[in-house]
């Protein structure tokens, strides 16, 4: 039985008193779930968030990194300094990565190998556009991706990556996909993960939710036969709002 995984990114939003406050209320809230619960911060944050949520359930997680282990990479952060820090996860290839910093398929393979060989946990980041989706064109596109971004890893690396499916039209757009596009859409990339890796790797790996993720639509979500949890984007910024979807 898979377990589920609610991840949290909070993109460039709160200050690291802002984070402070954020878990004195959100940690009380979900102590008691069976959920894996991950916060996705800021940099500056993360070694603030570390520290306050040590003997907690709740795990810390980076929204980006280099592949890299150091070097003249200006405002970059390695996956070694992330990992010296007590961060566990990260997320890697998010469509605002790709759409603003040229994040390409080869680039998230690359920082998918350098993440595992780190220790780190990562978070893949799939998903097709409006237009691409209008045109038929999303099992391929998100298959595509998935593929690429897992290439040249192991069984066990495959089974310790999280894959997050997030159509890009329902990110921060107050759409959602429908449960059972979702769930189709998520079973399309497991079929691809089976065929590449085999059916006992490919049933499990967690393969989350993505795009406007609500306490109002998170159970339909969360409750089908694909979807292990989410990755939440604005709801994650409210301590009640969060806390409901992890307890969904």
């Amino acid at each position: 039985m898979r377990r589920k995984v609610i991840a949290g990114n909070w993109k460039m939003n709160k200050t690291v008193d802002e984070a402070k406050e954020f878990l004195k209320e959100f940690i009380p809230l979900v102590e008691n779930t069976e959920n894996e619960v991950i916060i996705c911060a800021p940099f500056i944050a993360l070694k603030c968030l570390v520290k306050h949520t040590k003997g907690t359930n709740v795990k810390i997680g980076a929204q980006n990194m280099h592949w890299e282990e150091a070097g003249a990479y200006t405002g970059e952060i390695s996956a070694s300094m992330l990992k010296s820090i007590g961060v566990e996860y990260v997320i890697i290839g998010h469509s605002e990565r790709r759409q603003y910093f040229a994040e390409t398929d080869e680039t998230v393979n690359k920082k998918v190998k350098t993440a595992h060989a780190n220790g780190l946990k990562p978070i893949v980041c799939v998903g097709e556009t409006l237009e691409q989706r209008e045109q038929g064109l999303a099992d391929e596109i998100i298959t595509k991706q998935t593929k690429l971004a897992l290439d040249g890893l192991t069984n066990e690396q495959v089974e310790n990556t999280i894959i997050a499916y997030e159509p890009i039209w329902a990110i921060g757009t107050g759409k959602t996909a429908t449960k059972e596009d979702a769930n189709n859409s998520i079973k399309k990339i497991r079929e691809e993960i089976c065929k590449i890796y085999g059916q006992n790797v490919a049933s499990g790996v967690i393969i989350q939710y993505g795009g406007s993720v609500k306490s109002s639509n998170a159970k339909e979500l969360f409750t089908t036969s694909d979807i292990d949890g989410g990755l939440v984007g604005g709801a994650s910024l409210k301590p009640d709002e969060f806390a409901k979807i992890v307890n969904y």
